[in-house]
């Protein structure tokens, strides 16, 4: 009779600690939206994670030692910690530099998702033949999707990077043989979506995603403005996989799993205008050469990151349920992309959330 009685205890045991490995694991069952409009935002406490709160205090230190104007961090949605420097407050709004590229990124994908473009669509379709002074056929090697991967092809050492008129956009290399963080054909990212939607490129962030998760921004010559609380919406539309309070914005999971992972074979640490953590190698801007190792060796490896000149910073961190957000000026370099801070930084918050 006992052993009858122990089968379906132990049944039951078995199905408890079964874990669904798609499921974000989030101890109150919930994860926490702010309303679209409003100031209202809920809080936790880091003694209800067991953070060790002084040193969670003595990261944020660091940070506003650093020109860190505006840090938050979010688990399951809610702020843990927020603190402003510089004068600054949760409505303050600051460019979000190249850390933009990752919110395109998404845009990308709600227009592919609507069906106004196709990744594979070659970039003339929108932005006509002769958009570069390529030989036509090189030209029409180009695709949305290597505009996305920084795979153009296009000489990235051009006297300006920036520069979108054809004469600038010259042949280094066949588009998807290359890697380089090219700032002119990602801006001419925001022309194709313009040209497919007909709306202005504010019109069109605004329509499918700002007004969406209540983001108050704005686009001011190709580059994002918003609050460091605006980040923060973004950031948890990615930690939710393009859900917003049990609507799915993104619900091309194909496209998301793209963007979070490797682009190309060339840099691992690249995905769809997102720069991806835990990698065996990774490329830098201006640099044609692969680093072996991690990103951010202190942050988990799931990590992925919207990362801006002067240390911009949007970190998303699947396993601990976390949204990170720093912006500010340089904490210690002026270039785009990765700096020695991310791991300073982590280093601080890992003692801090004593993950592994």
């Amino acid at each position: 009779m006992k052993k009858f009685l122990l089968l379906p205890c132990c049944l039951l045991f078995l199905f408890s600690c079964k874990k669904d490995p798609e499921r974000v694991e989030d101890n109150s069952g919930t994860y926490y939206y702010p309303p679209i409009t409003g100031d209202s935002w809920e809080t936790k406490t880091a003694a209800s994670l067991k953070w060790d709160e002084s040193k969670l205090n003595a990261a944020f230190e660091f940070a506003g030692a650093k020109n860190t104007y505006g840090l938050i961090v979010l688990h399951q949605g809610k702020i843990v910690k927020e603190q402003y420097w510089n004068n600054w407050t949760k409505d303050t709004r600051y460019y979000l530099a190249s850390a933009g590229k990752s919110v395109v990124g998404l845009i990308a994908g709600l227009a592919q998702q609507e069906g106004i473009i196709n990744l594979n669509d070659k970039t003339s379709k929108y932005l006509g033949v002769g958009w570069t002074s390529m030989p036509a056929e090189k030209e029409a090697l180009i695709t949305i999707r290597h505009q996305l991967s920084m795979s153009t092809g296009l000489d990235d050492r051009y006297s300006d990077p920036d520069c979108m008129e054809p004469n600038c956009l010259v042949y280094k290399e066949d588009a998807g043989k290359r890697w380089a963080y090219h700032n002119a054909p990602y801006l001419l990212l925001h022309n194709v979506l313009s040209a497919a939607s007909g709306l202005s490129w504010n019109a069109y962030c605004k329509q499918v995603l700002f007004d969406k998760i209540g983001i108050k921004g704005f686009w001011l010559n190709n580059v994002m403005y918003c609050t460091t609380r605006d980040a923060a919406r973004f950031g948890s539309l990615i930690l939710r996989k393009g859900e917003w309070d049990g609507k799915k914005i993104l619900t091309d999971g194909t496209y998301f799993n793209d963007m979070t992972n490797s682009s190309q074979s060339y840099n691992n640490s690249y995905g769809y205008l997102w720069w991806l953590n835990g990698k065996s190698s990774f490329m830098l801007p201006q640099v044609q050469f692969q680093f072996q190792g991690a990103l951010v060796p202190e942050a988990p490896s799931d990590m992925i990151m919207a990362l801006g000149k002067d240390d911009k910073k949007i970190y998303v961190i699947p396993s601990l349920n976390m949204v990170v957000i720093r912006l500010g000026d340089s904490a210690n370099q002026t270039t785009a992309g990765p700096s020695s801070f991310d791991n300073e930084l982590w280093a601080r918050f890992k003692l801090a959330m004593k993950y592994p």
